[in-house]
């Protein structure tokens, strides 16, 4: 089931849900303009089919040590499963790395890295990064600040 199948009043809770995913039920339901029963039923469903797979809680990046984010191109040796494979598995256990994308063009992955400062990312690049035997190039660059946080990215769903 694709978004264009949901109505007007599933769209309103995506839209609302997206700008802040701690409002209670209540106020939900107050500002899609249904009840509180009918609201919960629709926002369950929602969960159930998928479209929302789950809530966050946006941290503050220096007190919980993350203020400190990069951009990590990775070139891979090969692009079998043999390399492509465990490069992913061990993205995916790493808490350094935010968020892993196979992209096109010059490189192979791009990560989101967030450490608490330069001397953290040192350590993780001279002790992961460099070591990996799937890792043929690095590149990395610096966030100078960040103009727009990721969970600020919102399907527009109120056309």
């Amino acid at each position: 089931m694709n978004i264009s199948n949901l109505d007007r009043i599933d769209h309103k809770i995506l839209h609302e849900l997206q700008i802040d995913s701690s409002l209670p039920n209540s106020e939900l339901a107050n500002r899609v303009g249904l009840s509180d029963s009918p609201c919960l039923r629709r926002v369950r469903k929602l969960e159930e089919l998928g479209y929302i797979k789950g809530y966050h809680a946006h941290l503050d990046e220096v007190k919980s040590g993350t203020a400190f984010n990069l951009f990590v191109g990775i070139k891979v040796r090969r692009h079998g499963d043999d390399q492509t494979g465990p490069f992913e598995n061990w993205a995916r256990s790493r808490p350094e790395i935010a968020a892993c994308y196979l992209v096109s063009g010059e490189i192979d992955y791009l990560l989101h890295v967030v450490v608490a400062d330069v001397g953290a990312y040192e350590q993780f690049l001279s002790n992961e990064l460099l070591t990996h035997p799937s890792i043929q190039d690095i590149r990395s660059n610096m966030a100078v600040r960040v103009v727009k946080p990721p969970f600020g990215v919102r399907a527009n769903l109120l056309d």
